[in-house]
């Protein structure tokens, strides 16, 4: 089963240092012909920034109009830079009128800057992302099958899904916040620097300090709420399982058990609800104490200033509004912080697919006419160890052959061998010794895609796609006409069944085809290897799961599409494969034995003789 796909909030962080950013610049190399929109984007990010930190000074000039007259003691005490900033204010802000109308600009103009710097963040990453998605995913489907033996599905869903989505984030917009609550934090100190230095470091003492603390006591209690999320969901499993198996509980009366287990996970529920209420608690007693109390000493104390004639009241609302910006920010940018590490770490995990080392497909162009091979194949000499597996040699010197138009038959005990067999001859894998010829040449000089154009597989588990009948069986040929599709699926006998559906062609058969019945999915897939027209056929045991009707109608279309072709044929069902040209026994990753079905059964102590007698016994 897949692994549940990652949520973002689940994804790990990475350590932000010289070589994690140099990986993470790799991502610009898909920006294309959109990277203008980047720079343009953060150049209205500095003019959003600026026109922010314009907007207090500018409230503090209105109510200074009240009071035009400046602290003499600013100027007296050598304090040139709330020298500067009077006359700054006593020069554009000295009408009441004048300054309501700057405001009213002021915010249009960051409306305006805000709009465009969104839109072309927006605009830039979901270019940037859509290039990125495509050079993946085709990279991706050009990986060979070792590396997918290794993975998980659901590792690899999450790297294209919730690792591109915290990308997504990060660029739309947790750099651009980030960056803008940096410009917040050094513009509004500086700011506040040149209001009141004294109020200044009062302030950087305290509300940064606290606004971190904040931050940090939210994170743990979020991380408290997740905790108990996941105690409900572990209860509501509980429920899910016992109504699923209802029919198990009640036979096996075990009603006290299952009430006894949903009991012991509620309690897990309240002693973790309560823990949170708690710290929940603790965070309202400490925001209401700690925060708005650092607030009250700021504003005390810039109060004070102004009662002593170093402050105007108007600065002072100047400074509390920069100190709310930085108080603000402070807290923000951790989080943000946090975020942008997320984002390394995805495109980490993103880029890791791309530095894998792909199989030589051409996927930029549909080949229509393909090379046909002949059929010839041999295995000469042909060991085989999977890359994930050292110490297991799954084949040991393999000899087969099979000529155009032969029918091999593969036969033996589970794990002998059988499938890598087909796996070699598919080049999902190479032979770490030996050589797989195909037409007296060496498998390995012919395109990848060529040679598999040549080939069709009919497996056991005949995975549909969850589009129509139409789009499974066109698969083999995605070119292929009405009439070759219609044709295709006669020769399978399955023109039978799909005339029976009232949309016949066009039905849908749902996630794998699990709207049509075994054989049914069975037929499709032999109509799929029809209409690819292979040179070389490969069934899996492609009967091995049905009911003796259905294996009947599927045997017989099998028959039919073997007919002229090169075919291999993996059965546990020996009585299907009587008819074989040859047929090739192997036990352990060595041939045992090979020759017809009436050559092997003269074998009086052969392990085919002895296969197909005990299921002849057991019939």
């Amino acid at each position: 089963m897949a692994r549940k796909v990652k949520d973002t909030d689940e994804l790990p962080k990475a350590k932000v240092n010289k070589d994690s950013l140099k990986k993470s610049l790799r991502l610009f190399q898909y920006t294309g012909k959109h990277k203008w929109k980047l720079y343009l984007g953060m150049l209205f990010l500095v003019l959003t920034a600026f026109t922010a930190l314009l907007f207090p000074i500018m409230l503090g000039g209105l109510i200074n109009v009240i009071d035009p007259q400046a602290p003499a003691t600013m100027v007296q005490n050598g304090n040139m830079m709330g020298g500067f900033v009077k006359d700054f204010e006593q020069k554009y802000f000295s009408n009441m009128n004048d300054i309501g109308i700057y405001l009213i600009v002021v915010l249009a103009l960051q409306s305006v800057f805000s709009y465009f710097r969104v839109y072309l963040f927006v605009n830039y990453t979901e270019n940037t992302l859509a290039s990125l998605r495509q050079a993946v995913y085709s990279y991706l489907i050009k990986l060979p099958m070792s590396y997918f033996v290794q993975q998980r599905v659901g590792d690899l869903n999450s790297r294209m899904s919730a690792d591109i989505s915290q990308i997504q984030d990060t660029l739309t917009t947790t750099i651009a916040e980030f960056l803008r609550q940096f410009m917040l934090i050094v513009g509004g100190i500086i700011l506040l620097l040149f209001i009141s230095p004294k109020l200044t470091l009062l302030m950087l003492a305290i509300v940064p300090v606290v606004a971190v603390a904040a931050v940090i006591f939210g994170r743990f209690i979020r991380k408290t709420s997740k905790l108990v999320q996941e105690k409900v969901a572990e209860s509501n499993t509980v429920i899910e399982e016992t109504l699923q198996g209802i029919v198990n509980v009640k036979a096996f009366a075990n009603e006290f058990f299952e009430n006894l287990r949903y009991k012991k996970s509620t309690e897990e529920i309240i002693k973790y609800g309560i823990k949170g209420g708690k710290y929940r608690g603790g965070f309202a007693s400490f925001i209401i104490f700690c925060l708005f109390g650092a607030i009250v000493a700021v504003i005390w104390y810039g109060v004070y200033l102004a009662s002593q004639k170093q402050l105007q009241i108007g600065d002072l609302i100047s400074f509390i509004l920069y100190s709310a910006f930085v108080g603000a920010s402070f807290g923000g940018i951790a989080e943000l912080y946090a975020q942008i590490q997320k984002a390394i770490g995805s495109v980490e995990r993103v880029f890791e697919i791309l530095d894998e080392q792909p199989e030589n497909i051409d996927i930029n162009s549909v080949q229509t006419a393909v090379r046909r091979v002949e059929g010839n194949v041999e295995f000469k000499d042909v060991a085989f160890t999977y890359p994930s597996r050292k110490e297991i040699q799954v084949l040991k010197n393999i000899n087969l052959s099979a000529r155009k138009g032969e029918t091999v038959a593969i036969v033996g005990p589970s794990g002998s061998g059988k499938s890598t067999l087909i796996g070699l001859l598919l080049r999902f894998y190479d032979p770490e010794n030996g050589t797989l010829l195909i037409d007296g040449k060496d498998a390995r000089s012919f395109p990848l895609t060529e040679l598999r154009n040549n080939m069709a597989i009919v497996p056991q588990d005949v995975l549909l796609f969850g589009g129509t009948i139409r789009d499974n069986i066109a698969y083999g040929k995605p070119n292929a006409t009405i009439a070759e599709i219609t044709e295709a699926a006669r020769k399978a006998n399955a023109l039978e069944f799909i005339d029976m559906f009232p949309e016949k062609f066009e039905t849908i058969v749902g996630e794998r085809g699990i709207k049509l019945s075994g054989g049914q999915r069975q037929r499709i897939a032999i109509a799929r290897a029809v209409l690819k027209d292979p040179s070389i056929l490969i069934m899996d045991e492609a009967t091995s799961s049905l009911d003796s009707e259905s294996e009947r109608v599927v045997q017989e279309a099998l028959d039919k599409l073997m007919v002229g072709r090169t075919s291999f044929v993996i059965a546990h069902r020996l009585s299907t494969i009587r008819k074989a040209d040859k047929i090739v026994v192997i036990e352990q990753g060595v041939v045992r034995e090979s020759g017809t079905h009436d050559e092997l059964m003269h074998h009086e102590n052969g392990l085919y003789r002895s296969l197909s007698l005990l299921q002849t016994q057991h019939a």
